[in-house]
């Protein structure tokens, strides 16, 4: 949305705020309130976002050895609402809720990823693929019951779809002989694809958020000025 400085953040045990926008948990439910200008034509979108965990999680996945990435999936089952003043942005359906952290750049220690989280009877299955720097290579799947449970299960095959329009290279986990293919079109940039994929699971048919990730193109001298283009930014802000 808006980068914005140090002036403009306030943190509390159950609220952050950023600006003029905030994530509140009040125990059952987080409510994001967002009053931001959108790119590129200025447009105001402001509005309300409630996730309900199905059940939260203590999980936290190490994305390289030492420790310096990490994924967590803290509600990986949710029900959601959206209420945003767009035409259509007014719906109630499945959701989740996860964050990444780390204390040193992606780019600097992955070339690439891409991470799927698709429902299934019972809960949702994660996969995490990553290429390291190092060489070495992250490959987890992971299923999540609504009723709390968490097991890593072997994954069916990497397979490769189609690129995204900048030609990012994108693969999912799918049954043998499934195409998976894109059914919505979320975010594209030069080097980061987000949509809704349709895969084959254990022989159930699903549509998930995928996401894949060209960190070698992120890195360039090129890309990187492009994000200030993007997203704009507020250096000073005041409550």
């Amino acid at each position: 949305m808006t980068d914005r400085g140090r002036s403009a953040l306030k943190l509390s045990d159950e609220t952050m705020t950023v600006g003029p926008s905030s994530l509140h948990w009040d125990g059952e439910k987080l409510v994001i309130d967002l009053n931001e200008i959108s790119t590129p034509h200025a447009q105001r979108l402001a509005g309300k976002v409630t996730i309900r965990p199905k059940t939260l999680t203590s999980v936290e996945l190490p994305l390289t050895d030492d420790g310096r990435h990490v994924w967590r999936p803290f509600a990986p089952s949710s029900d959601i609402e959206v209420d945003l003043n767009r035409p259509g942005w007014r719906w109630n359906g499945h959701g989740y809720f996860d964050s990444n952290f780390g204390t040193a750049a992606l780019e600097d220690d992955f070339s690439y990823w891409t991470w799927g989280r698709y429902p299934v009877p019972g809960g949702s299955v994660t996969f995490y693929d990553a290429d390291r720097r190092d060489g070495s290579e992250l490959s987890v799947a992971v299923r999540f019951g609504d009723d709390g449970s968490v097991e890593e299960i072997p994954g069916p095959p990497r397979t490769r779809m189609a690129r995204s329009r900048w030609l990012v290279r994108r693969e999912t986990r799918a049954d043998p002989g499934t195409a998976p293919r894109e059914v919505k079109m979320m975010l594209d940039a030069p080097f980061y694809s987000r949509s809704a994929v349709k895969t084959m699971i254990d022989g159930h048919e699903t549509i998930g958020v995928h996401e894949a990730l060209d960190l070698n193109r992120f890195g360039t001298k090129l890309i990187k000025p492009m994000l200030a283009v993007k997203v704009p930014r507020r250096a000073r802000w005041q409550f």
